[in-house]
């Protein structure tokens, strides 16, 4: 009597097999949104760096040297030149591409612990927006010290003004300075400003899923739109800490600064010029 043939796998190995790839499908998602951010960071550094430069300047500056967005830059065109607004922009050159693929990379982890380790569960808004925390808390520490560096650089407004001759002169006096530790000056600002990722994760998801009810757009236009009214959300609410965490981060390097905490600076910025300061 011959012996049959098995013509179907063990259930054993059929469950290995489907284990197997559904790892590689969630590997391959992780490695995507690493990818997504490296792009995401290149793009935002070629394109954003000069409204960046005039934020940050509108941000630290008293009302007395520029009376709006469109005057400072008139002003720092006409006596710095174009170049002036990719002051600072060494730094985000390397650490926003790195940034943003860690953001957007613990993302899809933070995603993925919360839903169990099943991508194709689907989170609530809430629970979008916890996993936006824990991504704003794990790119914080690589944030602080690349934001503080070109954050100083940015406000140097001309020869007079120059404390540093590029990014790894601030780097070394900072640290000379205050030590490694100086670099991370404003790391409790950087948090509390990146802790607002919930609004941002979290209204994306209810963007998009009214988008999807609502209307006819490819799965790529509905990521586009949601994606940058998600960020606008986020801006309204993250706005008065980058004010906040831009003062700590670019205020004299000596011992006993103007703004020890938080608190010293809010306080200071509310008796300056009110709620209105929180969003210049």
């Amino acid at each position: 009597m011959s012996t049959p043939v098995a013509t179907t796998a063990p259930p054993v190995a059929a469950a290995t097999v489907r284990i197997a790839n559904k790892d590689d499908k969630t590997n391959q998602k992780r490695f995507h949104g690493f990818i997504a951010g490296v792009t995401s960071g290149v793009t935002k550094l070629v394109v954003g760096h000069p409204f960046d430069t005039v934020k940050v300047r509108m941000q630290v500056s008293g009302s007395d040297r520029f009376r709006g967005p469109l005057h400072c830059l008139m002003e720092t065109l006409k006596k710095e030149g174009p170049r002036a607004l990719y002051k600072g922009a060494t730094p985000p050159l390397v650490g926003w591409a790195v940034m943003d693929s860690v953001m957007l990379g613990s993302l899809s982890n933070y995603r993925l612990l919360l839903q169990g380790g099943d991508p194709n569960v689907k989170l609530t808004p809430f629970w979008s927006g916890i996993a936006g925390i824990g991504a704003g808390i794990t790119v914080s520490f690589i944030a602080a010290p690349v934001e503080h560096i070109k954050a100083r650089l940015q406000v140097q407004y001309d020869a007079k003004t120059k404390l540093y001759n590029g990014p790894i002169d601030c780097a070394r006096q900072l640290v000379r300075n205050n030590g490694v530790t100086g670099l991370w000056k404003g790391l409790v600002a950087t948090l509390w400003f990146r802790s607002w990722f919930f609004m941002w994760w979290s209204s994306y998801e209810i963007y998009a899923k009214q988008m999807r009810q609502r209307t006819n757009m490819s799965e790529a236009a509905i990521n586009f739109w949601a994606g940058g009214l998600g960020a606008n959300t986020f801006w309204v609410f993250a706005f008065p800490c980058d004010v906040v965490k831009n003062k700590i981060m670019t205020q004299p390097d000596v011992k006993n600064p103007p703004f020890p905490t938080i608190v010293s600076c809010f306080k200071h910025v509310y008796r300056a010029d009110g709620l209105k300061g929180f969003y210049r």
